[in-house]
């Protein structure tokens, strides 16, 4: 992904964001992030006086909106929109990347989560805020699809659940393996899960 043309602030949490999925937390420095967003470094306490831990939590908040405003994208992308149809462009978006450029990068929500979950409450808590943000997305996509609204939550939650393990899998193996394995499996159950009873 290019970054964006924004303000330096903005660049700053996007380049954070791709330097946790690449590098995790603990090894993303305040430097490189003003490096890798073409930021005066002395910006960086001008738009984060709380300092990295800020950094990373604005980081994760945006990663989880990016998902969520992925799964319009997807759905759109569809000539007929189904469950399945959706994972599968959701998996897509990883094969793709990996094929074209290695293994190098994952979820930066999912790195925070190894990361910090233990020991920054905050970050904790923001990525449990991002995967709400992304899961409420898939759910509404699934109950327009005619996906009863009391399944749609819990189909969410093994979609995005699926896939984070899936990437994780891929990452280690060096494989797409995992990523293709889940979109082919899920895709009868997602799809199964459509309420096709007629309308009165």
């Amino acid at each position: 992904m290019a970054v964006p043309e924004r303000g330096p602030r903005e660049r700053m949490v996007f380049s954070a964001a791709q330097l946790i999925r690449r590098d995790g937390v603990a090894a993303t420095g305040m430097r490189e992030v003003a490096a890798h967003a073409g930021a005066p470094r002395g910006s960086l306490q001008h738009y984060f006086p709380d300092g990295k831990e800020q950094l990373v939590n604005e980081a994760v908040g945006w990663a989880g909106r990016y998902a969520g405003n992925r799964v319009a994208r997807f759905v759109a992308a569809l000539p007929e929109p189904t469950p399945g149809g959706l994972f599968a462009g959701m998996v897509r978006q990883w094969t793709d990347e990996y094929r074209a450029g290695g293994f190098a990068g994952g979820c930066p929500v999912a790195a925070a989560t190894v990361d910090c979950a233990e020991s920054t409450t905050s970050t904790r808590e923001a990525a449990s805020g991002a995967f709400t943000v992304w899961t409420s997305a898939v759910s509404h996509a699934l109950v327009d699809m005619g996906v009863p609204r009391e399944r749609a939550d819990p189909l969410a939650t093994l979609m995005v659940s699926s896939l984070e393990g899936a990437i994780l899998m891929a990452r280690a193996e060096q494989d797409i393996r995992a990523l293709t394995a889940v979109s082919r499996e899920l895709a009868p159950l997602l799809d199964a899960a459509v309420d096709r009873t007629p309308a009165d």
